[in-house]
């Protein structure tokens, strides 16, 4: 290589802040498309907080890319500078549950997010009880606040519902003198709060919203919002459109719609071209579809992946052209799965549960048929993915166990 010759690009002839696709960035409120219901209610449930007074619980549903996290961090955030101006000291802290994922890392991770320079109290990584964790964030919200919101992001990663069953009982319990605590539970499972405990529902008394997954003409005023990550010209008039339509026909997600932006951005970068074609979405939407289906099966339970597992071999071996299979068939071969992983199989009832959270996310099809006098009423379940593929993103998460 010449020793003029640079091995980096100094200045992005594509980009202008790339910044604006990064996902995990909170954008500011002319940037959040699509959700002013959405944020209305939710800052209604946590309206009195801004007084100090307790705040509504929230459990938000919906699919990923919906904007749960998005709308539930910008709310808190307005409610902690509204609540400022009360002269009420509110603060918020946000948990991914995916990443933290026992009651102690997830307490601790509140804890932490709380602690203040001003408050004695410290907050090891590790090394004490889960009840110490929560003693001492009690004591940081006797000491500093007078209320705070808690965001459980994929709340269903936990395990349990000790963590909710702490939190909305501190004050009852006395833990709290006068402070307050609401929280807000995000998962993408619908069907999260009919599994709950009966004592947590009790205490929680919960507000539920779902979130819906956007069209296209929301998709595109997303990205509108974040052309400026781009420099001026550089975007083909179709790029937009383009991507949405393609992110809506398959999911509706706000992130993947943005990733699908970016990466076509990235393409046109690494092929020095001076503009992002439609062809550069179309190459970057596959990329990204790839990503989405490898991350979803990486998220799933042992047994979901089982289950799916079984419809997969279905397919693959479905020499009749079926279009889809009964569930008690499916649950054979399940069973079969299982035994083979050295796995005690669920019930059949529970199969149902987990075949009905893969079609909430859009893996799989379920229709019910009649089958006359003769069979009833049944579910018929169809992939919607390619098996090949299923297969595939199945076996290297299997390998990863």
């Amino acid at each position: 290589m010449a020793e003029s010759e640079d091995l980096f690009v100094r200045e992005s002839p594509i980009f202008a802040n790339k910044e604006l696709l990064e996902v995990g960035r909170l954008p500011e409120e002319e940037r959040i498309v699509g959700r002013d219901e959405e944020i209305h209610e939710l800052a209604n449930a946590l309206n009195p907080a801004i007084f100090g007074q307790s705040p509504s619980n929230v459990l938000i549903y919906g699919k990923t890319g919906t904007g749960k996290s998005l709308c539930s961090k910008y709310v808190s955030e307005r409610l902690v500078e509204t609540a400022a101006e009360e002269d009420v000291k509110a603060a918020y802290a946000y948990v991914d549950c995916a990443q933290e994922t026992t009651e102690t890392q997830a307490i601790q991770t509140v804890a932490t997010a709380l602690n203040e320079p001003t408050v004695d109290v410290s907050i090891p990584e590790k090394g004490i009880s889960t009840s110490s964790y929560y003693n001492r964030l009690w004591a940081i919200l006797n000491q500093e606040y007078d209320v705070v919101v808690v965001i459980l992001d994929e709340i269903d990663k936990l395990g349990d519902d000790s963590i909710l069953m702490q939190l909305s009982r501190a004050r009852e319990s006395g833990k709290l003198s006068d402070s307050k605590v609401g929280v807000i539970g995000i998962s993408n499972k619908i069907k999260y709060g009919e599994d709950m405990d009966e004592r947590v529902k009790s205490s929680l008394c919960e507000r539920k919203f779902v979130f819906p997954p956007y069209d296209a003409e929301q998709l595109a005023d997303i990205m509108e919002a974040r052309r400026d990550a781009f420099r001026e010209e550089v975007l083909e008039p179709s790029v937009i459109p383009r991507t949405a339509a393609l992110a809506a026909r398959e999911h509706g997600d706000a992130r993947k719609a943005i990733d699908i932006l970016r990466y076509a951005g990235e393409i046109a970068q690494s092929k020095n071209s001076s503009s992002v074609r439609e062809e550069f979405s179309d190459q970057a939407y596959e990329h990204a579809e790839t990503d989405r289906f490898n991350e979803l099966i990486r998220g799933l339970t042992p047994h979901s992946r089982y289950a799916l597992h079984a419809l997969t071999v279905l397919t693959i071996d479905d020499d009749l052209n079926e279009k889809g299979f009964r569930t008690t068939r499916l649950f054979g071969v399940y069973e079969t799965i299982c035994q083979q992983e050295g796995s005690e199989p669920l019930s059949l009832r529970r199969v149902r549960d987990l075949l009905k959270e893969h079609a909430f996310l859009d893996i799989i099809e379920r229709n019910r048929v009649s089958g006359g006098s003769a069979e009833g009423n049944y579910t018929i379940h169809r992939l919607q993915e390619d098996p090949e593929v299923v297969r595939e993103a199945l076996t290297e998460t299997f390998e990863m166990e």
